[in-house]
This record gives C-alpha cells, sequence and structure tokens, in this order.
C-alpha cells in the first residue's frame, strides 16, 4: 500500500494516541511499584483515565508480589495492537508475532528509559527554580526519578553539597539505552 496522502494522518493519529495512552498505563505501573501519593492530582488522574481496562484484566491477570502484570500486559498489548495497525497501513501484510512482540517490547522499554530521563532532567530544572516548594509534578518527578538516584548516590562518593547522581544518571539512561534496544531491533528484524 505505501504512504499515501490519507495514511499518514491516520499513521499519525494512531501512532499518538496508542503512544499517549500507553504512556499514562507506564506512569500509573511506575508510581504504584514506587509507592507514590496516590492523592496527588495527576496521580488521581493517571488512575481515572487507565481504571477500566485494567479492573477487567485484574479478574484474571494477578499480580506478583509489587508488580502489577495486567498493567505489563495492558502496555505490551496496547503496543503490539498500534504497531500491527501501522504495519497493515504501511504494507498490507501480516508480520511475525515473534518480531512484533519483541518490537513492541523494545518500543515499550525506550519508553521507560525516556520517561526516567525526562523526570530526571525537569527535576533537576525543577529544583533551580523555589526549591523545597510543593507542587503536584514536582513529587510525582520525585517519586520516578529517586529510586534511580538514591542508587546512584550510594556508589558516587559525597562531594560536599554537590549532587552529581541526575548527571550519572541520565549518562546511565542513555547508555543503557544503546547497549539494549539494538539487540532487541535486530533480533525482532531476524525474526520478521
Amino acid at each position: 500500500m505505501g504512504s499515501t496522502y490519507l495514511t499518514d494522518p491516520l499513521i499519525f493519529l494512531i501512532d499518538t494516541v496508542f503512544s499517549l495512552y500507553i504512556l499514562a498505563v507506564l506512569l500509573r505501573f511506575l508510581l504504584q511499584w514506587s509507592g507514590a501519593d496516590f492523592y496527588n492530582p495527576i496521580s488521581r488522574l493517571l488512575v481515572k483515565v487507565t481504571h477500566p481496562p485494567l479492573r477487567l484484566m485484574r479478574r484474571f491477570v494477578p499480580s506478583i508480589g509489587r508488580i502489577d502484570t495486567s498493567s505489563l500486559i495492558l502496555m505490551l498489548s496496547l503496543q503490539m495492537l498500534a504497531d500491527l495497525s501501522i504495519r497493515l497501513l504501511l504494507n498490507g501484510e501480516m508480520i511475525n508475532i515473534g518480531a512484533l512482540a519483541l518490537t513492541s517490547i523494545a518500543q515499550l522499554v525506550s519508553m521507560l528509559f525516556n520517561v526516567w530521563v525526562f523526570a530526571i532532567f525537569a527535576r533537576a530544572i525543577l529544583s533551580w527554580f523555589n526549591p523545597g516548594s510543593f507542587y503536584a509534578t514536582t513529587s510525582i518527578l520525585t517519586t520516578l526519578s529517586e529510586p534511580l538516584l538514591n542508587v546512584i548516590r550510594r556508589m558516587i562518593p559525597d562531594l560536599g553539597g554537590i549532587d552529581l547522581s541526575p548527571l550519572v544518571a541520565l549518562m546511565f539512561l542513555q547508555m543503557a539505552k544503546m547497549v539494549v534496544l539494538p539487540p532487541l531491533y535486530e533480533l525482532a528484524a531476524m525474526l520478521g
């Protein structure tokens, strides 16, 4: 079929809508996993938006400890559906289910890394303006970034009040993207 006048906007719409909803499910998963304050207005919004499908899925998919497996399955299913829809619009042909699953997993891992990069970067920028004040956004960014930053703070020495953990975390996340994602995409290409 190829790219045409009507398929480009349709592909953009499919990719945007699915990506935003998958991001909402991912943020809910991360906030739930890190023990966020669910009275925060942003947390409540994420719960409201993602609750209907997760409520249904939780009847059949149990959680494993603190890991909400229904959220993971929902994210993977939605990503696979989006990728399949886009692939059908572009080529009009089916794709190997293994390749589709690996590509979707790689995209979800990339989104996870991007969420952490954004949270750490935004938190560092916000700390320059009115530090110590409470905002709903700052609380969410702290909840998302603190587990990773705490691990890094334990590894680097104290530099007398200068916190280099955000810089080290950003470098680590970029390197992790370079190491983890290419093999997943190559394996998916071999299968597909």
